[in-house]
């Protein structure tokens, strides 16, 4: 089994969900944000199963910062928008095959190790 989680680093989220499977022997590959920005294809991924809403940190401060509180934005725009601010993102993604979840979710990620 192996794991693909894209965070950043100074996310604690992102370093709950490293030692998650690490501490299960679980090979994670990680992808760094704030190095490597993501594609639309990998945010698609994740908007198919959750919708573009639910990528979208809305409580973060990046978000204040540019000032998005009022923003109407289409789903293609604000995937536009994620890949070029990947600090908006909900952190971290992770993906095994073809399952995916956003944010911390150890339940089910326990539910990816037991199979």
């Amino acid at each position: 089994m192996e794991v693909q989680i894209f965070g950043v680093r100074k996310s604690a989220e992102t370093r709950a969900a490293l030692r998650f499977f690490s501490e299960r022997r679980i090979r994670a590959h990680f992808v760094d944000l704030d190095e490597r920005e993501p594609s639309p294809r990998e945010l698609e991924r994740f908007a198919r199963k959750f919708g573009v809403p639910a990528l979208v940190d809305r409580q973060s401060k990046r978000f204040a910062e540019l000032g998005l509180g009022a923003s109407q934005l289409s789903e293609a725009r604000w995937l536009e928008k994620l890949t070029v601010e990947p600090r908006l993102l909900r952190l971290p993604l992770v993906r095994c095959q073809n399952e995916v979840t956003i944010g911390a979710a150890a339940e089910v990620w326990k539910d990816w190790c037991a199979r």
